[in-house]
């Protein structure tokens, strides 16, 4: 039965689409989704069979092949015995939650999928959470069972253990277990006991996901939630057809957030079929498309009938917790590299970032030329500085800082929960090091198997900048996780950064000569022959406190010969940052310097004379 009004007089028995399913792949990062979707597409003929596929062909970004991780939730369709599964692969870390959050609201059910060695970890529990508060049905799928270190039967138990940790109802409890190797594209109801294919996968997905309901005259509900664009008709808004139909010319309504109605004609729908994208005359209810002629249309608004309007509800997305600025580039090498180089090119794209990521936040400063960007974590904020450096841009970035909020008169901050997976001989060193920066033990699991698992509630002010010094402690052995776990009271004062910068005090070239003499003081971040300029972290010194250093000077040349002269320079090789090492090693008086070819580190005030004033007022004020 309708719940609402209707403008039928008589009411309506819903209808089932039972040809259709929707379904979201849920996981934690790098437990197998895309991969296991690779499989479904394979064995239901999407590819040709002379046709060269990638591997992980789901992620469709350089960004998610390099690091192995899903950053935008995309739609994909296998058929299956008659019936058009549409699968949805969605990101498994917690700072990529709204683009999960949105694609919720499109599906029935969901696919989680577990590693049968690492079992359920801190981004599972966040993305299923959402799912069960949504009330979707679970199929539970136990991946990697061939890995020598498996426990399928501790993991389903860890699972279960899950489900009842966050509320789950009886009937979300008695979900369908089946084990599968996705690499050879397997499956089954045991783990020793796989079928040749994904078929039991396949079928217990379209037993346990409903199917579509939708009443018969209802007027058209269409929710939006993510935007794509077409270089020849323009922005596309994707989402799920909820009740009603739309054909191309269709006049529609778009019901904006602030209650208004605008119109708008339908000039294209687009389906999915396999990995290509169809173009349709008429989609109907349940269905995923894209649709485009919706002018300035955004995530989270209704696409309805003008002459019945019923808007859905607005997708609810958490809120940010990081922010950082985002500057023009203002080195002295500036527009050496970049072909975008002015504030109006840099908040053209952060909006256009902000159009269609609906966790991220734009805020203009005193600035004009800095633009305060606020964001789930710093992983994503990371991902969107990459992802504007390889468009041409050159920026320079802050240090995250957190977003507090006063309660009561009270200061507070964001908490993350911390899931630490450490040999046994580091537990020492980790809880000390975590101690410093004000987090808080909560749980400690010893497997037996050599390997501890620490919980911890840290503030995610002491998580920013200390994965580089976890894995430096634990030899690179340490595998951190962490999700937002509200808000708290603030934890003080954290000391994050102990040593100072080794910091150029001139323009130049860095001679080895130079470096030879420096590399006593500290780590180096340059080598011979790259150009410098005053202000510029060269390295990180040794002791606390910034010290000036001339990286370009040259030996002397005289006519006097002498055996220790002319001895051979022996260079450490100098520690080339990435953007993420960066980010983290930034100090709050520093920026990060992003160009599409370069990163580099630098101070705020370039001027040596000026930042030793500055300092002196600082401790005049203390």
């Amino acid at each position: 039965m309708p719940n609402g009004p209707s403008a039928l007089e008589e009411s309506q028995v819903p209808l089932i689409r039972d040809d259709l399913r929707n379904v979201a792949i849920i996981a934690h990062v790098d437990h197998g989704k895309t991969t296991l979707v690779d499989a479904m597409l394979r064995q239901s003929g999407v590819f040709r069979a002379n046709q060269e596929v990638v591997e992980r062909v789901m992620d469709s970004m350089d960004l998610e092949r390099e690091k192995g991780i899903t950053i935008l939730a995309k739609q994909t369709a296998v058929e299956f015995r008659g019936v058009r599964i549409n699968v949805v692969d969605t990101p498994g870390h917690a700072d990529f939650g709204g683009e999960v959050e949105r694609t919720l609201r499109m599906v029935d059910g969901v696919l989680l999928l577990v590693d049968a060695s690492e079992g359920p970890l801190p981004q599972t529990r966040y993305v299923l959470g959402k799912a069960l508060a949504r009330r979707l049905p679970v199929v539970v799928c136990v991946n990697k069972v061939d890995r020598t270190d498996a426990r399928p039967a501790e993991v389903v138990h860890e699972v279960e253990e899950l489900f009842l940790d966050l509320d789950a109802d009886e009937d979300q409890v008695g979900f369908p277990i089946l084990y599968t190797n996705a690499r050879a594209g397997r499956a089954g109801r045991r783990p020793d006991e796989l079928a040749p294919d994904l078929g039991p996968l396949l079928e217990a997905v379209v037993v346990t996901t409903p199917p579509p309901t939708f009443e018969p005259g209802h007027p058209l509900q269409f929710l939006v939630t993510n935007l794509d664009a077409d270089p020849y008709v323009g922005r596309l808004a994707v989402g799920r057809l909820w009740q009603g139909e739309v054909g191309l010319g269709d006049r529609v309504g778009v019901a904006k957030r602030d209650g208004t109605l605008a119109m708008a004609k339908v000039t294209k729908i687009v389906g999915a079929i396999g990995l290509s994208r169809a173009d349709l005359d008429r989609a109907g209810p349940g269905e995923i498309v894209a649709i485009a002629g919706l002018g300035d249309v955004t995530v989270g608004e209704t696409v309805t009938d003008p002459d019945d309007p019923r808007p859905l509800p607005v997708v609810s997305i958490d809120q940010p917790s990081l922010s950082m600025r985002f500057g023009v580039n203002s080195s002295p090498f500036a527009g050496n590299d970049g072909t975008y180089l002015t504030s109006r090119h840099l908040k053209q794209r952060l909006d256009r970032e902000a159009l269609g990521n609906v966790s991220i936040r734009v805020l203009p400063t005193r600035s004009p030329d800095t633009f305060e960007v606020q964001g789930r974590g710093e992983l994503q904020l990371a991902v969107l500085v990459e992802q504007v450096r390889r468009e041409g841009y050159e920026l320079e970035v802050s240090k995250p800082e957190v977003i507090t909020r006063t309660v009561d008169g009270r200061v507070q901050e964001p908490y993350e929960a911390v899931t630490l997976d450490v040999p046994e001989e580091f537990v020492g060193v980790v809880t000390q090091a975590l101690a410093l920066r004000r987090g808080r033990l909560t749980n400690l699991v010893n497997h037996g198997t050599g390997w501890v698992r620490l919980e911890l509630r840290v503030p995610a002010r002491g998580l920013i900048g200390f994965r580089s010094g976890l894995l430096t402690a634990t030899r690179g052995t340490a595998l951190l996780h962490h999700l937002f776990d509200g808000y708290d009271a603030w934890a003080g004062e954290i000391q994050d950064r102990v040593n100072g910068a080794l910091v150029a005090d001139r323009v130049g070239t860095a001679t080895g000569y130079a470096l030879d003499q420096l590399q006593e003081r500290g780590e180096l971040f340059v080598g011979p022959g790259t150009e410098v300029y005053e202000g510029m972290v060269i390295g990180e010194n040794a002791r606390p406190g910034d010290m000036d250093v001339n990286p370009t000077r040259e030996k002397q040349k005289t006519n006097i010969r002498t055996h220790a002269a002319d001895e051979a320079i022996r260079l450490v090789p100098p520690r080339q940052l990435s953007l993420e090492q960066a980010i983290e090693r930034v100090g709050v008086d520093e920026l990060v310097e992003v160009t599409p070819t370069s990163i580099r580190l630098r101070k705020r005030v370039l001027d040596a004379a000026a930042r030793g004033r500055a300092a002196k007022r600082t401790r005049r004020v203390r």
